[in-house]
C-alpha cells in the first residue's frame, strides 16, 4: 500500500478514464474500448457530460454538480456536470466508486497538448487533479489535424499507449512508481508510422490566438461580440522539447509536476531586484 493505492497481485488493476472533450468524445470512447478489450483492467469512467476543452484546472465551487450513470460496454461510467478536475475529484473520492483507482488516465484528447498548452488544457488538468491527490495519472492527447485525421486514429493511439499504461501499473504494483510527477503523452498525427516513444520536456511552444469582432443581427446597444482567431505559432525547437519531437513523428512522454519553476537566471535576477524595491519603499516611508 502506498498513498492509499494498492494493486493486488490477484486482482485486475482499476483504471479510471476522464477527459475534457466530454464523455461522448470519440477519443475517450476509443480508449475505453481498447482498455476493455485487453481484459487486463477494471475500467471506470468519470468524465464531463459536455465539452470542457481548454478550461484548465478550473473547479466548480459555488454550484451543485449532478452525476448521471452512462452505459459504456465493459465499464462503470458516470457523466459529471462539471470540469475535468471535478470529474477526477469525484472519481477518486470513493463517492462514485468503492475504492480509489490505481491509475487515472485523461484522454484521448482531440488535439495535441504540448508546450505552454499544458497550462490551459482540461485534459492535462484531469490528470493533474489525480496527481495532486496522490493518485498516479497520465494524460493522453492525439495531434488531430483536419483532413488528415479520422476517428480510427484514436483507436490506434490508444493501442500505442497501452504498453505505457501497463508499465506504469507494474511500477505501482512493485512499489517503484515515482510520485513526484505525472506524465503527459502526445501521439503524432501519423500514428500508424510513429517513430517510437521519446522522453521529452515541456517546451515553450504556443499557438498565438487573437480576437475578431463578429457582426450579429441580434447585436445591439453596447454589446460587442468576439470570436477567437488563429494568428500564428511560436515554436520552441529545443532538442529535448515535446513539440519538436511530436512534429518529428514520435510519441512524446513528458514528466511534469504541479508547478513549473522559473528559470534559474530569472530567479537570480529577482534576488538582486527585490532588495532594491524594498530599499526604495523604505526611503519613501522615511521622507
Amino acid at each position: 500500500m502506498e498513498n492509499g493505492i494498492a494493486v493486488s497481485s490477484g486482482c485486475k488493476p482499476m483504471v479510471m478514464v476522464t477527459n475534457d472533450d466530454g464523455i461522448y468524445g470519440a477519443g475517450l470512447r476509443a480508449f475505453v474500448r481498447v482498455l476493455v478489450s485487453t481484459n487486463l483492467f477494471h475500467v471506470l469512467v468519470s468524465a464531463p457530460d459536455s465539452d470542457q476543452s481548454a478550461v484548465g484546472h478550473s473547479i466548480s465551487w459555488k454550484r451543485t454538480i449532478s452525476v448521471k450513470k452512462v452505459d459504456i460496454d465493459g465499464a462503470t461510467a458516470y457523466a459529471v456536470s462539471g470540469t475535468p478536475a471535478d470529474s477526477t475529484s469525484l472519481g477518486i473520492s470513493k463517492i462514485l466508486f468503492p475504492s480509489v483507482p490505481d491509475l487515472v488516465v485523461s484522454g484521448i484528447n482531440m488535439g495535441s497538448n504540448s508546450g505552454y498548452h499544458i497550462v490551459c488544457s482540461g485534459t492535462v488538468a484531469g490528470a493533474r487533479e489525480a496527481f495532486l491527490n496522490g493518485v498516479p495519472s497520465v494524460s493522453i492527447s492525439y495531434d488531430w489535424i483536419d483532413e488528415k485525421s479520422n476517428v480510427d486514429d484514436f483507436t490506434l493511439a490508444a493501442e500505442a499507449c497501452i504498453p505505457i499504461i501497463t508499465a506504469i501499473l507494474d511500477e505501482i504494483k512493485n512499489k517503484t512508481y515515482r510520485h513526484n510527477c505525472f506524465l503527459t503523452i502526445d501521439v503524432p498525427t501519423d500514428v500508424t508510422n510513429h517513430k517510437g516513444y521519446r522522453l521529452t520536456k515541456q517546451s515553450k511552444s504556443i499557438v498565438e490566438l487573437g480576437w475578431k469582432q463578429v457582426i450579429s443581427e441580434a447585436q445591439g446597444g453596447s454589446m460587442l461580440l468576439f470570436d477567437r482567431e488563429f494568428k500564428g505559432e511560436q515554436v520552441d525547437n529545443e532538442e529535448d522539447g515535446d513539440y519538436f519531437f511530436l512534429q518529428q513523428g514520435y510519441i512524446t512522454v513528458t514528466p511534469i509536476g504541479a508547478l513549473t519553476p522559473a528559470e534559474i537566471d530569472d530567479v537570480e535576477f529577482y534576488k538582486r531586484w527585490l532588495p532594491g524595491v524594498i530599499d526604495e519603499v523604505q526611503k519613501s516611508q522615511n521622507l
